[in-house]
């Protein structure tokens, strides 16, 4: 049972997020591999730069230079990398991370997130958030789950609402990135919030919320209660 704010008392340090494979109706995460994800995720981003904007890294000029930088996500022990690898196609349009791992207090990061055009504003793509945040809260018992973003990134700060995560405040001046200042928005979802918000995720991401065109029927955001 995932522990809540009422049973602190009996609280224990969680483990660390691990190489799992987790898979949902529309898209499945495997662990991130430079070998076996890089040439897809190059053909998805290639001639997107945009897609870098709001990243510490990227652009890259060509496949080798995001195969090195993949390697680099695949091999580091600071974060756990995901390859986004949707079910009608089978190849990887990009990548979220699991970072910034306090495991002794069960506080974790969902970022480093990169979504090719073809995946960006895709069930797969809500989908992707949704498996992020049930193995966070149920497999792995964290408390806390974090989401933060460049307080000028409109989009994800609309996501991270639209997900369920709620705004706690902007840090001033928090990092430097790509020789920009960066004030960062930071957002949370709590475990006790969680099966509130799994609901809403399961009931948004069920086949009958899509109409035969495959528009959506009832918005997520407003399952989450804020607006469309």
């Amino acid at each position: 049972m995932t522990p809540t704010q009422s049973d602190l008392t009996h609280w224990k340090p969680r483990a660390l997020p691990g190489a799992v494979t987790l898979s949902g109706r529309t898209v499945t995460l495997e662990p991130l591999s430079a070998a076996k994800h890089a040439a897809d995720i190059w053909r998805s981003v290639n001639g997107h730069d945009e897609v870098w904007t709001w990243l510490g890294d990227g652009p890259y000029s060509n496949e080798a230079q995001l195969e090195e930088a993949i390697a680099a996500k695949e091999f580091g022990t600071s974060a756990r990398f995901f390859a986004l690898v949707p079910a009608a196609t089978g190849q990887a349009v990009g990548y979220a991370s699991l970072m910034r791992i306090d495991a002794a207090n069960g506080v974790i990061e969902v970022g480093n997130v990169l979504f090719s055009p073809v995946l960006q504003r895709t069930p797969a793509a809500t989908e992707a958030m949704y498996l992020m945040a049930r193995y966070v809260f149920e497999d792995l018992g964290y408390r806390r789950y974090e989401w933060k973003c460049n307080a000028l990134n409109l989009p994800s700060r609309s996501a991270a609402i639209r997900l369920g995560f709620t705004y706690e405040g902007t840090f001033r001046q928090h990092m430097v990135i790509k020789e920009q200042n960066r004030d960062t928005a930071w957002y949370s979802m709590l475990d006790s919030e969680w099966p509130a918000r799994k609901q809403a995720f399961e009931n948004w991401l069920s086949p009958e919320n899509f109409d035969a065109q495959g528009q959506q029927r009832n918005a997520l955001a407003r399952s989450n209660g804020a607006s469309d």
